[in-house]
């Protein structure tokens, strides 16, 4: 990979970030509600001054234009800011939010992998069988099927029903395990506490099946048509006549090149998850970046809103660079 492909890619990111900005700010802008008015509801015997003198300090006074350069000289200095409504650093917000949102992504991905790489490997193996029509049906199911909608249905039948997990939150009261990291599963191993461990697996469960296994469906799908096409490569049918079993050729000689194409697909749902689980974190009560962000929408901080799109806009682009510096390790004919 060129340093020349390097600079272009990292000169489409500034642009994109810049875009964002311009954007989400126009939008919040123009949108209908005021933030003053939301922060002084309910209070008695409000006044024009009051009203004027609040404005004046969250800086809303000033023009359009004012207000975008004070937060992008903010944002190219590192601060993002205060929120309106929470009176504190957005940045800080951000890093405590972001643990339990790459907790949740990071294992709904390694379950869509899990899940989604071994039915995609039977589905071609027995193309056109009964079994293959059954997972491209259930497929169908879950791609087509709204994660927040999979999520309440989970609810139903675990929660209401059954009653056997929570449905909302990371942990209970009482049973966090000491904050090294900020990852309950992991911090739970590294302290050695397994009651944490066990707590903070029940509630990670839900929102974890109902983020992943719509992409497990998609991960099959993918991988089910990689594998067909190379299953008919000659090389494999040569492999076949050398007398080696059809696990080994499907595991070691098949799998191998249909997993390219899983880079592009990780990378995307990554992107997604760790941006895209806005609606499941709220569906769980999961206290990630996505519920700081809705909870921020509705009173109208608009700090909060535009550091967490700008910050979500430059995870998918750098997950799109490291995109590309992985098929160059993969596979090195590809250069860019």
């Amino acid at each position: 990979m060129s340093i020349r492909y390097l600079i272009r890619r990292f000169v489409f990111l500034i642009g994109v970030l810049m875009f964002i900005t311009l954007f989400t700010f126009l939008i919040l802008r123009i949108s209908p509600g005021d933030p003053v008015d939301l922060m002084l509801k309910g209070q008695q015997e409000i006044t024009n001054e009051d009203i004027k003198r609040m404005t004046e300090q969250l800086g809303l006074d000033k023009p359009f234009h004012i207000q975008l350069y004070v937060f992008a000289s903010g944002v190219v200095k590192g601060d993002l800011g205060y929120s309106f409504y929470m009176k504190r650093p957005v940045w800080d917000l951000i890093r405590e939010r972001m643990p339990a949102t790459l907790e949740l992504a990071l294992f709904a991905m390694l379950l869509s992998f899990a899940v989604g790489i071994p039915i995609g490997i039977i589905a071609s193996v027995k193309q056109n069988s009964l079994v293959d029509r059954l997972i491209m049906g259930l497929n169908f199911l879950g791609i087509s099927m709204p994660s927040f909608w999979f999520g309440i249905l989970l609810i139903m039948v675990f929660s209401v029903y059954l009653g056997v997990l929570p449905t909302m939150g990371r942990s209970v009261y009482g049973q966090y395990p000491t904050h090294i990291t900020g990852l309950l599963m992991l911090d739970s191993v590294l302290t050695l506490n397994g009651k944490a461990f066990v707590t903070a697996l029940r509630h990670l469960i839900l929102p974890c099946l109902a983020l992943g296994m719509g992409y497990s469906a998609i991960i099959s799908r993918i991988l089910r048509s990689s594998m067909l096409e190379i299953l008919s490569q000659e090389y494999i049918n040569v492999a076949r006549s050398k007398g080696l079993s059809s696990a080994r050729v499907v595991l070691r000689h098949a799998l191998r090149n249909a997993l390219i194409p899983m880079i592009t697909v990780a990378g995307l749902e990554a992107g997604s998850l760790i941006g895209g689980n806005i609606v499941i974190e709220t569906v769980f009560s999961w206290p990630g970046l996505g519920s700081l962000i809705i909870g921020s929408i509705f009173a109208r901080d608009y700090p909060v809103v535009q550091a967490g799109v700008i910050f979500f806009a430059l995870v998918f682009v750098l997950i799109n660079i490291l995109v590309d510096l992985a098929y160059t390790l993969v596979d090195p004919r590809i250069r860019w």
